[in-house]
Protein backbone atom coordinates (compact mmCIF):
# COMPACT_ATOMS: atom_id res chain seq x y z
CA UNK A 1 0.00 0.00 0.00
CA UNK A 2 1.99 2.85 -1.48
CA UNK A 3 0.70 6.17 -0.01
CA UNK A 4 2.61 9.19 -1.25
CA UNK A 5 2.76 12.44 0.46
CA UNK A 6 2.03 15.21 -2.19
CA UNK A 7 4.17 18.25 -2.45
CA UNK A 8 0.95 20.22 -1.56
CA UNK A 9 1.32 18.49 1.95
CA UNK A 10 4.67 19.34 2.16
CA UNK A 11 4.40 22.71 1.28
CA UNK A 12 1.57 23.24 4.21
CA UNK A 13 3.10 21.36 6.58
CA UNK A 14 6.36 23.64 5.98
CA UNK A 15 4.02 26.76 5.78
CA UNK A 16 2.68 25.83 9.39
CA UNK A 17 6.05 24.99 10.69
CA UNK A 18 7.02 27.78 9.25
CA UNK A 19 9.64 26.65 6.91
CA UNK A 20 10.96 28.36 4.28
CA UNK A 21 11.61 25.71 1.50
CA UNK A 22 12.15 25.39 -2.33
CA UNK A 23 10.40 23.82 -4.56
CA UNK A 24 13.43 20.68 -4.73
CA UNK A 25 13.27 20.50 -0.98
CA UNK A 26 9.52 20.16 -1.54
CA UNK A 27 10.21 17.64 -3.92
CA UNK A 28 12.26 15.84 -1.96
CA UNK A 29 10.56 15.83 1.49
CA UNK A 30 7.65 14.55 -0.09
CA UNK A 31 9.72 11.26 -1.74
CA UNK A 32 11.60 11.26 1.93
CA UNK A 33 8.29 11.25 3.77
CA UNK A 34 6.28 8.99 1.78
CA UNK A 35 9.25 6.41 2.38
CA UNK A 36 9.30 6.90 5.94
CA UNK A 37 5.41 6.64 6.12
CA UNK A 38 5.16 2.90 4.01
CA UNK A 39 7.89 1.81 5.72
CA UNK A 40 6.49 2.09 8.97
CA UNK A 41 3.34 1.19 7.71
CA UNK A 42 4.50 -2.45 6.56
CA UNK A 43 5.88 -2.66 9.92
CA UNK A 44 2.84 -2.42 11.60
CA UNK A 45 1.68 -4.61 9.04
CA UNK A 46 3.33 -7.27 10.50
CA UNK A 47 2.31 -6.95 14.04
CA UNK A 48 -0.35 -9.81 14.81
CA UNK A 49 -3.20 -8.51 15.86
CA UNK A 50 -5.69 -11.16 15.23
CA UNK A 51 -6.10 -12.16 19.12
CA UNK A 52 -6.10 -8.53 20.42
CA UNK A 53 -9.67 -6.99 20.99
CA UNK A 54 -10.07 -3.52 20.83
CA UNK A 55 -9.36 -0.94 23.15
CA UNK A 56 -10.21 2.49 23.72
CA UNK A 57 -7.64 2.83 26.78
CA UNK A 58 -4.27 0.61 27.63
CA UNK A 59 -4.79 0.81 31.26
CA UNK A 60 -7.72 -0.52 32.55
CA UNK A 61 -8.55 2.84 33.97
CA UNK A 62 -12.56 2.99 34.11
CA UNK A 63 -15.15 6.36 35.03
CA UNK A 64 -16.41 6.60 38.78
CA UNK A 65 -19.61 8.11 38.44
CA UNK A 66 -22.17 8.27 41.02
CA UNK A 67 -26.06 8.95 40.20
CA UNK A 68 -27.05 12.89 39.98
CA UNK A 69 -28.97 13.29 42.61
CA UNK A 70 -30.60 17.49 43.89
CA UNK A 71 -29.84 18.65 46.90
CA UNK A 72 -31.04 21.73 49.12
CA UNK A 73 -28.91 24.50 48.27
CA UNK A 74 -28.48 28.00 50.09
CA UNK A 75 -31.12 29.77 51.21
CA UNK A 76 -31.19 33.38 49.70
CA UNK A 77 -29.82 34.82 53.57
CA UNK A 78 -27.43 32.48 53.74
CA UNK A 79 -26.32 33.20 49.89
CA UNK A 80 -26.28 37.32 50.65
CA UNK A 81 -25.17 37.46 54.70
CA UNK A 82 -21.34 38.58 53.72
CA UNK A 83 -22.50 40.87 50.82
CA UNK A 84 -21.76 44.81 51.25
CA UNK A 85 -25.15 45.90 49.79
CA UNK A 86 -28.26 44.09 48.21
CA UNK A 87 -31.44 44.50 46.45
CA UNK A 88 -34.65 42.83 46.19
CA UNK A 89 -32.41 39.14 47.36
CA UNK A 90 -30.26 39.86 44.58
CA UNK A 91 -26.08 41.24 44.82
CA UNK A 92 -25.95 45.17 44.36
CA UNK A 93 -22.85 45.85 42.08
CA UNK A 94 -21.58 48.69 40.24
CA UNK A 95 -22.98 48.87 36.46
CA UNK A 96 -20.63 47.76 34.36
CA UNK A 97 -22.05 48.31 30.93
CA UNK A 98 -22.92 51.40 29.27
CA UNK A 99 -26.33 52.58 27.27
CA UNK A 100 -25.42 54.07 24.07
Amino acid sequence: MKKKITLEQVRHVANLANLPLTEEDLKKFSKQLSDIIDFNISLLHKVPTEKVEPTAHVLGVTNVLRTDEAEPGLTVDEALQNTKSRHNNFFKVKAILEQD
